[in-house]
């Protein structure tokens, strides 16, 4: 079987390239995933109590792109959604990211903005170019809620220290002197209606005969058995060139999933304030005092109505043998060794490689459509050209 395009990566990246390349050009798309399922880190499933998760790991999509929203309404309905975070600390739940509120629950009493922002001078370190993350965080709101919110959560997330991670890390999360405590400001926050999965299930079906799939498949075991045009790769890049430049480090996750019914739910009721679930917000992150970093309880975002409840926590884990690599670590050095990649995937005329890990970088899933889209485009424009100089 000749194929137009070999897509390496069932995920977000690889599932909008193979939509477009069969809905626009009409070409044919062979995708291989070594999952058991479509979806890559965005697939979600209903669990055997038949509460609806995320796999791995919560997945909120918001985005400020009117081209992505309006791209993937084509395959779902949305659920709008303010994803709200608490932090867990010194024995109570803390309003977080660091707002006006946080601030008056340290104080104890109603406070202004006036008075948050005058309190953060104060204690704010003066640096003008934060060259890492722990000094983008103290030069916003000082060492004592560095040390209350971010130190310890960073350095079980990453396994370093916060001054030893790029300032991109921790500069992702907002700091607010108003009583803003959503997690995101972006114009569109949402959840596919009926879940990420159904989502993707549609773009294959636009697809059509089109587009096959093959699971369970490394794509290195179909080279030399099938003719393809293009190669567009999803997957870490020092794998791709078989680490010719050495490994690059990525960060895994270990996830522990528990489900509650009946009289231990109740119980929990009182504590979370919130019916038919155990704790008060969708994700509750614990900074110091625990070994996983959050516990993320999905049925506050999809609204699931359910006798059940599903908790997941979520532990950071060393990557190895075995293990997923969510993370790219974003240091100087792993910025060099990528740089070296990147120069020879360049240099290959019939491959593009498209997403976090092929690009390593720390993208959010809206940036990845948007990047599979602006990819396809000049891919298309390449070819218009081709066409013309032949």
């Amino acid at each position: 079987m000749k194929y137009d395009y070999l897509i390496v990566g069932a995920g977000f990246a690889g599932m909008v390239f193979a939509e477009r390349a069969c809905a626009v050009l009409g070409k044919r798309c062979l995708i291989v995933d070594k999952r058991a399922h479509i979806g890559g880190n965005a697939y979600d499933e209903y669990d055997k109590v038949g509460v609806l998760i995320h796999k791995y790991g919560p997945h909120y999509f918001r985005t400020n792109s009117s081209r992505v929203r309006d791209y993937l309404s084509q395959f779902t309905q949305w659920k709008p959604v303010e994803y709200k975070v608490l932090s867990y600390t010194g024995g109570r739940y803390w309003s977080f990211p660091i707002n006006l509120k946080t601030f008056e629950q340290m104080m104890g009493r109603p406070a202004t903005e006036a008075e948050f922002v005058a309190w953060l001078e104060e204690r704010k370190v003066k640096i003008d170019v934060p060259q890492n993350s722990e000094e983008v965080v103290v030069s916003q709101v000082g060492w004592e809620l560095y040390e209350r919110f971010f130190r310890g959560y960073t350095r079980k997330q990453w396994r370093m220290e916060p001054k030893q991670l790029d300032a991109s890390v921790c500069g992702r999360i907002p700091i607010r002197t108003i009583s803003d405590d959503r997690y995101f400001s972006d114009s569109f926050q949402a959840l596919p209606a009926a879940g990420y999965t159904h989502m993707f299930g549609n773009m294959l079906d636009r697809c059509g005969e089109l587009a096959e799939v093959q699971l369970r498949t490394d794509y290195r075991d179909l080279i030399g058995k099938i003719d393809y045009g293009t190669l567009v790769y999803t997957g870490p890049i020092d794998e791709f060139f078989d680490g010719r430049f050495g490994p690059l480090p990525y960060r895994s996750l270990r996830f522990e999933p528990e489900s509650l019914t009946g009289a231990e739910l109740a119980a929990r009721e009182a504590v979370s304030g919130v019916k038919g679930c155990w704790q008060p917000a969708l994700q509750v992150n614990y900074p110091n005092d625990h070994d996983f970093t959050r516990i993320v309880e999905m049925k506050h975002a999809t609204g699931q109505v359910h006798d059940y409840t599903t908790i997941v926590r979520e532990y950071p884990d060393d990557y190895g043998p075995g293990k997923e690599p969510y993370y790219p670590i974003p240091t100087a050095h792993s910025s060099g060794i990528y740089k070296a990649y990147e120069a020879l995937a360049e240099q290959l005329p019939n491959a593009l490689f498209i997403g976090r890990l092929a690009t390593y970088r720390y993208y959010n899933m809206d940036q990845v459509v948007g990047m599979a889209l602006s990819t396809f485009d000049r891919h298309v424009a390449q070819l218009e050209t081709r066409g013309r100089q032949t």
